[in-house]
This record gives C-alpha cells, sequence and structure tokens, in this order.
C-alpha cells in the first residue's frame, strides 16, 4: 500500500533571500542554457546552483557540478539560508495557471512516499525511462543527500475527501508564494496538524499512485537505497533512503491537465500534401483542412471536437496544407506491435510512430524530432520553415495513463505533458 509520511522539510528563510520567485526553479529537464543563465543571474541563492549546476572548465572527477552543488547546500545550511522545519509537516501546493483553453487551478500535498519496486506495490509508471538521466540524477543524490525536487504522483479520489483532510489545516492561513518564469503562481502551506496527516495516510494507503512526472528521479530513488543497502548503512524501515518527496494530487482534481505533445519533423525534405496523403490513404481516411493557420486550426478543431485517439493532422511545411487522418481499422497496428495491450496500441502516439513513421513513411527520410504542446507553437516552426512536417497529436487521458500503467506498461516517450510543471525550492526532503 502507499505510505505517506510527514517530514520536517528544509525551507528557504524568506529573511535571508528576499523574494521566494528569484531562488526556485522548473525541474532540471526543462532548463535549457539560456534559462539556467537566467536562472543563475535572478539570485546567488537560486536553487539552479543545486538542481543543475552548470559545468565549468576544469571540472574533474573531484571538482564538479555535483561536489558544487553539495558546497552550495552546506554553505546555504550554515549560513540559515536553508532551514530545517521545526515540525512534521505535510505541505498543501496550489498552482494557478492559464493555457489556450482557459485559467485552472491545481491541488495537491507534498509528503514523503515509501519507495516500491515497480510491480511489487501501489505505485505504477506509466513512462519509459533513459539511462543518461538517471545516471546523472543519483550522482546528485550521492553529492547533496537531498530531494530536491518532487515527483508528481496522481491517485483516485472522485469525491476528494483525502486533500479535504490535508487542507482542513490551511483555513486562515497565508501561503508561501512564488511566480515562476511562465507566470504560473505556486502557493504552498505547511500543515503541521497530526490528526489531519493520520486521517491522510488512513485515506490513501489503499489507492494506487500513478507517476505523472519524476520517472527517472523516483527509479534514481529506488537505486539510491539500494546502493546504500549494499553498504549496510540503510538503518532499518524508517531510513529516510527509504522515501522521496512527491506532490500527489487526485485524479479528478479540475486543475489536472494533460496537454497533446505535437511532434516536429525534419528529414522528409520537400514532401508535400499530395504525397503524404498518398502514403497514408492505405490506412487513414483523409480530410483536407486548408492552408496556413486557419488549416491548422481547422485540423486541431477537428480532433479536439472528435475526442479520440484515432485522429491526427498533418500539416506539410513545403506546400503550406493541412490534413487530417482518421485510421480506418486496428487490424495494422495489431500486427505490428502485438505485444502492447488494445489500450497501447490505440494511443495516437502509438499510431504515429508505429504505423505513420515506422511504416507508411520508411525510406522518406531520416526523421529527427521536436515537441511542442501548444498550436501557435507548431504555427512558428511551420512558418519559419525549420521542419518538414508537423503532426498534431490528440492528448492521452487519465483514463490511458490509469489502464496501461495499471497493466504494467509503459507508454512511448511523450505522450503526456502534465501542465504546469512542480516547482524546484519551495521545500527540500533529506534522504541522508
Amino acid at each position: 500500500m502507499p505510505d505517506i509520511r510527514a517530514f520536517r522539510g528544509y525551507r528557504y528563510e524568506m529573511a535571508k533571500v528576499g523574494a521566494l520567485s528569484n531562488v526556485v526553479a522548473p525541474p532540471y529537464d526543462v532548463i535549457d542554457d539560456e534559462l539556467q543563465r537566467r536562472l543563475y543571474d535572478a539570485s546567488a541563492y537560486n536553487v539552479v546552483r543545486l538542481e543543475l549546476n552548470r559545468d565549468e572548465p576544469g571540472d574533474d572527477a573531484e571538482r564538479n557540478k555535483y561536489s558544487r552543488a553539495s558546497a552550495f547546500l552546506r554553505e546555504w545550511r550554515r549560513e540559515g539560508v536553508v532551514v530545517e522545519e521545526g515540525h512534521p509537516a505535510l505541505y498543501v501546493y496550489h498552482q494557478v495557471f492559464t493555457t489556450e483553453s482557459g485559467s485552472f487551478v491545481r491541488r495537491g500535498f507534498t509528503a514523503r512516499v515509501r519507495l516500491e519496486a515497480f510491480g511489487a506495490g501501489k505505485i505504477f509508471p506509466h513512462e519509459q525511462t533513459l539511462s543518461g538521466p538517471k545516471a546523472d540524477r543519483l550522482a546528485l543524490y550521492h553529492a547533496v543527500r537531498f530531494n530536491l525536487s518532487p515527483i508528481f504522483g496522481l491517485y483516485p479520489d472522485a469525491a476528494g475527501e483525502v486533500l479535504a483532510a490535508v487542507e482542513a489545516g490551511i483555513v486562515d492561513k497565508t501561503p508561501i508564494e512564488a511566480i515562476d518564469h511562465l507566470g504560473v503562481i505556486h502557493r504552498l502551506w505547511p500543515v503541521y496538524d497530526s490528526r489531519a496527516h493520520s486521517i491522510a495516510q488512513g485515506l490513501i494507503a489503499s489507492r494506487p499512485v500513478f507517476i505523472a512526472d519524476g520517472h527517472h528521479r523516483y527509479e534514481t530513488g529506488l537505486k539510491y537505497r539500494d546502493e546504500i543497502a549494499s553498504r549496510g548503512e540503510l538503518k532499518g524501515p524508517e531510513d529516510p533512503a527509504n522515501f522521496c518527496m512527491m506532490v500527489l494530487v487526485g485524479m479528478s482534481d479540475p486543475g489536472l491537465l494533460i496537454l497533446p505533445t505535437h511532434r516536429l519533423i525534419s528529414g522528409y525534405r520537400g514532401l508535400t500534401s499530395a504525397e503524404l496523403a498518398r502514403r497514408l490513404e492505405p490506412e487513414f481516411e483523409i480530410e483536407r483542412r486548408g492552408a496556413g493557420e486557419s488549416g491548422c486550426r481547422n485540423a486541431w478543431e477537428a480532433i479536439e471536437l472528435g475526442g479520440d485517439q484515432d485522429v491526427l493532422g498533418f500539416g506539410t511545411v513545403a506546400d503550406d496544407q493541412w490534413m487530417t487522418a482518421r485510421l480506418r481499422s486496428d487490424k495494422t497496428m495489431d500486427e505490428l506491435v502485438p505485444e502492447h495491450s488494445a489500450e497501447w496500441r490505440s494511443l495516437g502516439v502509438s499510431v504515429l510512430r508505429e504505423l505513420v513513421v515506422n511504416k507508411l513513411l520508411a525510406g522518406l527520410g531520416e526523421p529527427s524530432f521536436r515537441y511542442v504542446h501548444q498550436t501557435s507553437e507548431v504555427l512558428d516552426a511551420c512558418g519559419s520553415k525549420e521542419i518538414d512536417l508537423a503532426c498534431l497529436v490528440p492528448p492521452a487521458t487519465m483514463e490511458h495513463v490509469e489502464s496501461i500503467a495499471s497493466n504494467l506498461e509503459t507508454m512511448p516517450p511523450k505522450s503526456t505533458y502534465f501542465y504546469p510543471k512542480l516547482l524546484t525550492g519551495l521545500v527540500f526532503n533529506p534522504i541522508g
């Protein structure tokens, strides 16, 4: 069963750092070089110095970005820049944000969660992981011995009773607040009430938890724990290394949005709508949607209104034309990837990768991919002619995540994008 705990987190001392907005950052995997520079410049105490310290000339096995992160954290703790909570807490966490679809509030809470090997308990992954990011995070874990950024977990709670139990502890209390580089407002309330902790623990114990984001960090937590255990340094079941920091959000929360992840493909130089239609027609019903911005928006509107996974949108940059393609039958996908479940094979991202790119467009070129989430980003890429083919993909739903993850399958990479990202720097969890 999921075992959640209140914990004595470490937080920035506001009297030392000033505005919290200047010291927080998104998670490491969405920080590019330019954003990293901006975060470094924002404050000498910005968490990017821990989460994603930059490489420096002369780095070696002893002196490197991980050792610098460790040194910064030690110094900040010594100077009282980062201080330990006086009492165990759960942390109510709200995110206020706007997308093309409107304004939303996503509500959850941060807890320490006992690590479970996938398939051995009630915590399930839904996406594949890569070895490189896990090796990077493991080196950081060994250096700083803290969870710096939370994993994003989802649990079923149609009535919202788990969060209600935790939020009972924040009535009339003022939150800690930060605004990130995208304008998202993040609010945090520590909850010290042990009764609220116990109620939430009991309510969530029988429910599964699905990892929405942070798969690499979760697997790294397992690896770190196992390495500590192999050296005989794990001090029983309550050792902090047995746990990870996780933000838990109910799967029915109105602010839980999964954005689409559209594919921008290069490597199909000169591809026209006529050639694309010819290649797709054996498997898809094609409908022309027009040219330019209106064609793109018409295609996306058809996908949104349909609400199905079997319709994809395509824009050919060579002639600025847009079309939608509806899958005629499941037969070919069943033959191409029989090792996967019917739910996995039905995903739009699976159909695009396995049937369209790997089969129908095979031999056309060597495709390379970029990923965006807004139609405005798709239009910008098409307008600059920096790509050859734009692919609009319907977003997966929470039902897909739950069904596929419960079957111990992982979805194709870039299947889901839970917006907004959780913020790094609101609270830290010691694991050493």
